[in-house]
């Protein structure tokens, strides 16, 4: 295979001049080109699932785990779904040109505050050629031009997606050239666009811990913080049995490498010694491997004593780190030192411990008898979304479009000075 050659600095560039003219677009020719793009990817199946195949050999012969190579794999259901994304980001409101507030000062001077696109969007991530897709179709909705990094093991799926795209925008009003693919696999072309501050307007790292950090760590670019999943639920000990099996088993099992997947069970010492059959019966029925503290040793058989790993530990898969705890603070200090601020659940009939749980958790999503895995774009309504935040300035939590805007302040006088 030839080594890729590639221009990083040209192709910013070129995102940067596309998105002057996207910036100018409508609401309704935005909407075409979404329908136009997902038109064109359910048409053109074949060739993305044919390319698809050789990243997948590619991870067999690499020896991938299982959760890895899901997020890799392709179908045409897959597909199908990128192209209702799409129409789905279509039908979403256009948060461009939104008026946050406005008001008139003494002297006359109208003041508008409205929501603007944020200009060229760096999105860097792995093993999902879903986000190409997703980042793509938010971005232009919002008016962003998108460069995009993908990981290697993914390079063959998103170079056949994004020519798939490409040959879609040469039939709409948005130039094609406002969707870039780094196609080369080495480093230094991510790291040179860590640091194309005049050309980039703020990078989104997608994918696992080494990633991100790698992005914050080294971008002089603004970066908007995406963050691994060590998602907790809590049983606090008036947590009702049948609600909190389903909620634990539904955060854990449903899809276990995603990041709103649960990672870590708490369960308050009465809630076990009452219910640990229940618990040990669902464990088993899912056959989910269970690392533990000295109490749930001694009580769930083959369950093996947790290290200080596991209780920070990102599973993706069929695992658990399960802590016994005596009342609803000791569950709070033990997500604070151990969760990622991500999605945090409490399952209890209490409502004055609830609250208290809600309160104090510093996560983007805390839950009261609910799955974690409602953080998600889509399920919260948002469309597709393009990462969920664990920062908190800018956007924190899914961040669909209003997240891929910013602000300017607009007013019109009748000739005031100062």
């Amino acid at each position: 295979m030839a080594v890729e050659v590639t221009n990083v600095k040209e192709q910013a560039q070129k995102a940067q001049k596309a998105s002057k003219t996207l910036a100018l677009l409508t609401t309704k020719e935005k909407n075409e080109v979404l329908h136009v793009l997902a038109d064109e990817l359910e048409k053109e199946y074949e060739t993305i699932l044919t390319e698809n195949e050789k990243d997948l050999a590619n991870g067999r012969e690499k020896g991938y785990t299982e959760a890895f190579m899901d997020r890799l794999s392709l179908s045409k259901e897959r597909v199908e779904d990128f192209a209702k994304g799409l129409r789905e980001v279509a039908a979403l409101e256009d948060p461009v040109g939104e008026i946050l507030s406005s008001w008139t000062l003494d002297n006359g001077l109208k003041v508008e505050q409205v929501r603007v696109p944020l200009g060229v969007i760096g999105m860097i991530y792995e093993a999902r050629p879903n986000v190409t897709v997703d980042a793509t179709g938010l971005a232009l909705k919002s008016g962003n031009a998108i460069v995009l990094k993908g990981g290697s093991s993914a390079i063959h799926s998103n170079k056949a997606i994004v020519d798939v795209m490409h040959q879609a925008l040469k039939k709409t009003k948005i130039p094609a050239e406002a969707v870039q693919f780094i196609a080369s696999t080495d480093r230094s072309a991510t790291q040179e666009l860590f640091t194309m501050k005049e050309h980039i307007d703020v990078l989104i790292p997608r994918g696992g811990g080494s990633l991100i950090q790698t992005v914050v760590n080294n971008a002089t670019v603004p970066v908007l913080e995406t963050g691994v999943g060590n998602c907790h639920i809590y049983f606090d000990s008036k947590a009702d049995v049948e609600k909190a099996l389903n909620i634990f088993i539904n955060a854990k099992t449903d899809r276990p490498a995603v990041c709103n997947a649960a990672e870590t069970l708490i369960v308050h010492k009465e809630w076990l010694n009452a219910n640990k059959d229940a618990l040990i019966a669902k464990l088993n029925e899912y056959n989910i491997k269970v690392h533990g503290d000295q109490t749930i040793v001694d009580t769930i058989p083959g369950a093996s004593l947790a290290v200080e790993k596991d209780w920070a530990e990102e599973y993706l898969g069929l695992e658990v780190a399960i802590k016994v705890v005596d009342n609803v603070q000791e569950a709070i200090d033990h997500i604070e030192q151990y969760g990622t601020k991500h999605s945090e659940a409490i399952v209890t009939e209490d409502n004055e411990t609830a609250k208290q749980f809600l309160n104090q958790v510093d996560a983007a999503a805390v839950y009261h008898n609910a799955s974690t895995r409602f953080t998600d774009g889509g399920a919260l309504g948002f469309g597709a979304e393009i990462g969920i935040s664990t920062q908190k300035l800018h956007a924190r939590g899914p961040m669909g479009l209003p997240a891929l805007t910013t602000i300017k302040y607009c007013m019109s006088g009748n000739g005031q000075v100062r």
